[in-house]
């Protein structure tokens, strides 16, 4: 084990796969050939938490999920594999939902300002009139008294002295000496800590800051030293006391300073490996001076997936989705920027006014129009936030981008810019810290859904702007990474991806046969549809690049995509009548449509397995630490959340394994077809060699591929070990195949890791060496 990763496998810890179930699978992970295990949150959070991002109390590990032995037991039967231990964690927010079970939120509601954790939570007190607003009503409080709706309990209990107010499933404490007003509610509510409010009051009269538009999701003002050293005590300890080696940071862009922050961390942890999920836009680099070992890999991701996307098909699929905005009687597509712009400022109007209106508090003196020039300036920002003094260039395009669209805002515009680049100011703060929330639900929980010509370019950290990147593009990104941040994470998969890698690979094949797409898509459409062409295609693909897949989970994942959309239906309102075309699409999918799905399918699927292939083994053997998601060392169809967050049978993937392992020994090698061993092959032979072969991965030079189908290669050296990959596999198919296209090499003999295969020095026919696989990892025999 070392102090940084050769590489790392990522389980999600739950009630139904706890830290006990995880140490009996540290065995199987080090034969994979993992080298750390990538643990999801572990502290305390709301009672049925699939995921663990809604901590309740950050000085215990959850009982449900194993408890303090449970992480205990699971270091030692890590350690005892040679496996490291990097758990995630979430400084930004915490889970409010059910106040009860978070002793600080709970503590606040019922003694308000005067409460010891008060100082906690970024609440703007003056704005409620000293009262937390609690935006859970169905009606106005005096409907809810009306109807018996309020319920209150005398009974004290440890927690709450006075007794305790119940609105349906919520519970909050009453406040010291309330209780007495119990036959006059109006007068107890007026006397409360917290104001009951409508749901919708969230969306612009809130007044605590929050995780994006999630009101169950408080946030922390962990930039205060008493708040980190409160909330970071049990973290802190698993680092001190060998429980745990690293740290990924969740959404660090929430925070006030991120920089400042992860100096306290390092600090704190002695310096402990430390990730951050930060999403960098197209070009944009992460901030040198952060105490920090890289991100969590998205960028890697877009970079792996649009090598393999064909440039030539993208302005047919963008033909077609012309078409199906014609037929559906919409308007033409705007281009991606406009796109962006819109979904942003409508989340500044809608979701998130609340936030924005805090901004406007904010200002040292009042400014005309102030609300409007704060939107279109958070509509504009061209990256997540910026890191004050340093990104004011972000500012500055943004103030320019947003005067050249609303020249009325111009004056606005030019008194706030100077203001929102000084950080001694709150507003600059917050701002920074409001312009990140934006753009994740605009762009990626909203945009990314309405721009649906190919599946596989809206995906998280990616810019569907760039469509494909070339060969040569491709490998100076990895140089980069390389030379910059050698130890930050890349990824294939996630719990937040919209679609599983092997989905994803699937539908790049759409990009190469655009046409036959339009096809296919005019035939299901025909059998059911919403109305909405473009819909239609993401929902359409969706079930194709997941078959099989049942209605059940299309419906799921149709419903989540049509209402964070937000054209035709949305979360707060859905359209039921609407609704019904997404469900007819999600039966027709395992019904009448079933033989026309199956019958694409089949045209695709060996393509999209060698965009699998080739996607893995070169996040698996490229620069940075490699991450393998939970059980996507086989073929994984999921779809966004919870659906890629499903239960992984571990004792099938470690009998595949050990199979694996005896015919190869035999000579005996796997094919490429459903069993997915093909996939495991490829998987377990990298991370082997990575991790017991570090030599062989200190170099990144190109190799050349001579031939007619050279364009068909990605081949890198990594410093004695030769990776090879086949991209537009389809194209290539066309073409005839590989021909006299050749690997040109040294007279240096070498072995396949993959197949056993030896081969002489100098060059290798394409043909030969991927005859089997699409991919091979040609180690040097010295």
């Amino acid at each position: 084990m070392t102090s940084r990763p050769d590489s790392t496998y990522r389980l999600q810890i739950t009630t139904d796969f706890t830290l006990d179930d995880a140490a009996g699978v540290t065995g199987y992970l080090h034969r994979l050939g993992a080298d750390w295990a990538y643990l999801s949150p572990l502290l305390a959070a709301t009672t049925g938490s699939g995921h663990g991002y809604d901590v309740v109390d950050h000085s215990r590990i959850d009982e449900s999920r194993g408890g303090a032995a449970g992480l205990a037991a699971f270091s030692s039967a890590a350690r005892a594999e040679g496996l490291g231990v990097l758990v995630d964690i979430v400084p930004n927010h915490v889970g409010v939902s059910v106040p009860r079970e978070n002793p600080w939120w709970w503590d606040v509601l019922r003694l308000g300002r005067s409460s010891a954790h008060a100082v906690a939570f970024d609440i703007d007190w003056d704005r409620g009139h000293d009262k937390v607003r609690l935006p859970i009503l169905g009606g106005t409080p005096a409907e809810a008294v009306a109807r018996g709706e309020i319920v209150i309990d005398r009974t004290p209990a440890p927690d709450a002295p006075d007794g305790t107010l119940s609105y349906f499933e919520h519970v909050l404490p009453l406040a010291p000496g309330t209780g007495r007003l119990h036959a006059d509610l109006t007068a107890l509510l007026d006397a409360q800590h917290y104001e009951l409010r409508h749901w919708e009051d969230q969306n612009d009269e809130l007044n605590y800051r929050r995780f994006f538009a999630v009101s169950e999701l408080a946030a922390l003002r962990v930039e205060l030293p008493d708040v980190f050293a409160q909330s970071h005590e049990e973290i802190v300890r698993w680092i001190r006391e060998g429980l745990a080696d690293g740290i990924r940071v969740d959404h660090p862009d929430g925070l006030d300073d991120p920089g400042e922050y992860l100096e306290r961390l390092a600090d704190a942890t002695g310096g402990a490996y430390t990730l951050i999920e930060k999403i960098l836009e197209h070009g944009e680099d992460l901030p040198p001076w952060w105490r920090a070992d890289g991100t969590t890999g998205y960028d890697a991701l877009a970079e792996i997936d649009r090598v393999l996307v064909d440039p030539a098909g993208i302005d047919q699929l963008s033909a077609l989705d012309a078409r199906l905005r014609a037929d559906s009687g919409l308007p033409q597509a705007p281009a991606w920027a406009d796109l962006i712009h819109d979904t942003k400022r409508a989340m500044a109007d809608g979701l998130l006014q609340s936030e924005v209106r805090r901004l406007v508090r904010d200002l040292p003196f009042g400014i005309v129009r102030a609300w409007d020039a704060l939107a279109e300036l958070l509509a504009c920002f061209p990256v997540y936030r910026s890191y004050l003094p340093a990104g004011r260039e972000h500012l500055r395009r943004a103030a320019q981008e947003a005067t050249r669209r609303r020249p009325d805002l111009a004056s606005a515009i030019a008194e706030l810019e100077p203001l929102l680049a000084d950080p001694s100011l709150p507003v600059a703060r917050r701002f920074q810290q409001t312009s990140g929330a934006i753009m994740a639900k605009g762009v990626e929980d909203t945009a990314f859904y309405r721009f649906t010509r190919l599946g596989t370019l809206t995906e998280v950290g990616g810019d569907p702007a760039v469509g494909s990147v070339s060969v040569a593009q491709f490998h100076t990104a990895q140089q980069r990474r390389l030379a910059a941040w050698p130890c930050s994470m890349t990824t294939l998969s996630t719990h937040d991806t919209k679609r599983s890698e092997d989905v994803r690979a699937r539908l790049t094949v759409l990009a190469e046969m655009p046409e036959r797409w339009g096809e296919v898509l005019s035939e299901l459409r025909g059998i059911a549809s919403t109305g909405h062409g473009p819909l239609d295609n993401l929902l359409w693909q969706a079930a194709v690049g997941a078959w099989p897949i049942t209605s059940e989970r299309l419906l799921a994942y149709a419903q989540k995509a049509a209402r964070e959309a937000g054209e035709s239906t949305a979360w707060q309102h859905p359209d039921a009548e609407f609704e019904k075309g997404l469900a007819a699409i999600a039966d027709a999918a395992n019904g009448a449509a079933k033989p026309a799905v199956e019958r694409f399918v089949a045209e695709i699927v060996a393509h999209g397995r060698s965009n699998s292939l080739s996607a893995k083994i070169l996040q698996l053997t490229g620069p940075g630490v490699p991450d393998v998601y939970q059980g996507s060392e086989l073929w994984d169809l999921s779809l966004v959340d919870p659906d890629n967050r499903r239960p992984v049978d571990f004792a099938v993937r470690e009998r595949m394994l050990a199979d694996l392992d005896a015919e190869a020994a035999l000579g005996r090698l796997p094919a490429v077809d459903d069993t997915g061993a093909a996939k495991l092959l490829v998987t377990s032979r990298a991370l082997r060699l990575r991790r017991d072969h570090p030599e062989l991965f200190t170099a990144y030079r190109p190799e050349t591929v001579a031939g007619d189908a050279a364009s068909h290669a990605v081949a890198v050296d990594r410093g004695g070990l030769t990776v090879v990959a086949t991209r537009l596999p389809a194209g290539l198919e066309r073409r005839g195949g590989w021909q006299d296209t050749v690997l040109m090499r040294s007279e240096m003999p070498s072995v396949d890791v993959l197949t056993g295969r030896r081969f002489n020095g100098g060059p290798v026919r394409m043909a030969e060496l991927l005859d089997r696989y699409p991919v091979a990892l040609l180690r040097e025999l010295r």
